[in-house]
């Protein structure tokens, strides 16, 4: 064995390259956040000053310590903001580079500002403000989105279209009642992020490493001036709970897999095959070797950023799941994966409301599609049951029957001649030309939340007027 000059040198090599300085290099690699967290500037000092004006009110600070911390925070938020604040990797983490800069502008004061509160409860503070603020801006997205689909559903409520189960023509709809269906699922996600900042809205300041504080604190007074509902309840479960994180990240999952399947149906109809859609020239892009075509790619990228946004969610997930109580350092990967989500989510939803809004609609194309495939064959066998009594099961047969003659002929239901079908069931009669076109078939769906033009409209009518 060597001394322990030469062990070190070759330990140093092991470590290679990048980490040359050895084990304290690889540690600031890997403890440091600010290279990331640093997103979180405005709500750590927007935190800092409620906290400062609360000591102060509770003669915890002296007001003229108070006074010089809320001036120095606005600085280095002006700072920040304007971009001549220089982070520093080497204090890890974005309430460290503050509270540096603090000290150096207003001197011992700043050392005040920690007071009754831990980086626990302050990183829990800055998360669930960001947050918050996050899936604000989400629920204000949702809604244009949802406005978009309610005009172009009003204008289109009796636009006939192919209905489709497994992706085979099934019955006729209308193009109304298809942007309806989004509608009701883009309302669930708003609805899931209501119900989240409900959830969230508690005020983790106050809870410091995981016990609390002995000093005179009011933890009513900070979360009424950081806009939460109210404190939390119990400091072991404030400073180790993600649940606000994983909430968020399970929301934008789930919307993230209604936006990819939307995104979905419009590469499919905006093909040559189906034509029911044109996308504008915004929303697509051409082919570098064939000038004829033109590509979803909006569309193509929205279905791509689900997989970003699912991998986040099982990131985080695994990272929470073996943590014992309180507070580990793990919890320091969760900010990334929530950062990267809300940005992917956020871009998805603004194109697709672009697309939704400015895609022309090809009616023509559509109700020529919703009449293939014998799409009206139920409203025979519905008309069977309503006018000649057959039990459903006995009408189901007597139209397969005439779906397999069409087939034999090459026509559609509505061509066969009334002997034809007569000779399938004596008791057809002529009024069952009545039932057998699309314009027909949908009128005829009046139930509760169907397609009927007429339903469609008081839907339509029943979402504008929710908040």
């Amino acid at each position: 064995m060597g001394d322990g000059t030469s062990e070190t040198k070759s330990s140093n090599k092991m470590w290679g390259g990048r980490f040359a300085q050895g084990p304290d290099a690889i540690m600031e690699e890997i403890n440091a956040s600010i290279g990331f967290d640093k997103k979180l500037f405005a709500q750590d000092i927007r935190g800092s000053i409620a906290h400062a004006t609360m000591l102060a009110h509770q003669g915890i600070i002296s007001a003229e310590d108070k006074d010089k911390i809320v001036h120095g925070l606005s600085t280095i938020l002006s700072e920040i903001e304007s971009g001549q604040f220089e982070f520093s990797r080497q204090l890890e983490d974005i309430h460290m580079n503050v509270e540096a800069r603090l000290a150096t502008l207003i001197g011992p004061a700043a050392g005040r500002l920690h007071t009754a509160r831990s980086r626990n409860d302050q990183v829990a503070l800055d998360f669930r403000l960001w947050v918050k603020e996050e899936l604000q801006k989400t629920e204000k997205m949702l809604t244009a989105l949802i406005a978009a689909f309610l005009d172009r559903a009003e204008e289109h409520a009796e636009t006939v279209m192919p209905g489709f189960t497994h992706l085979q023509t099934a019955q006729p709809v209308t193009f109304g009642h298809h942007c309806m269906a989004y509608v009701e699922m883009f309302g669930r996600d708003r609805s899931r992020v209501r119900h989240a900042i409900e959830h969230m809205d508690e005020s983790p300041i106050g809870a410091a490493a995981l016990a609390g504080t002995g000093f005179p604190i009011d933890r009513h007074m900070t979360a009424k001036a950081l806009g939460f509902r109210e404190p939390t309840r119990n400091s072991i479960d404030t400073v180790s709970d993600r649940d606000f994180a994983l909430e968020f990240l399970a929301i934008a999952s789930i919307c993230a897999t209604h936006l990819s399947r939307l995104a979905e149906e419009i590469v499919i109809w905006s093909t040559p095959q189906f034509g029911f859609v044109r996308l504008s020239d915004a929303f697509s892009t051409g082919s570098s070797i064939m000038p004829q075509k033109k590509n979803p790619d909006a569309a193509e990228l929205v279905r791509a950023k689900t997989g970003r946004i699912n991998g986040s969610l099982i990131a985080l997930l695994t990272v929470m799941k073996g943590l014992p109580l309180a507070y580990s350092k793990d919890m320091q990967e969760d900010k990334e994966q929530v950062f990267d989500s809300a940005e992917s989510l956020e871009l998805a939803i603004a194109a697709m409301t672009g697309m939704v809004r400015d895609m022309t609609i090809r009616a023509d194309r559509m109700k020529a599609a919703a009449g293939s495939g014998y799409s009206t064959a139920t409203d025979l066998a519905d008309w069977l049951v309503r006018e000649a009594g057959l039990p459903f099961r006995d009408a189901h047969h007597v139209t397969g029957r005439a779906v397999a003659l069409a087939e034999q002929k090459g026509c559609e239901l509505a061509e066969l001649s009334l002997e034809e079908l007569q000779a399938i069931h004596a008791d057809i009669t002529g009024k069952v030309f009545d039932v057998l076109t699309v314009e027909a078939s949908v009128a005829s769906r009046t139930s509760f939340g169907g397609t009927a033009p007429s339903e469609v409209k008081k839907q339509i009518a029943w979402w504008r007027g929710r908040n």
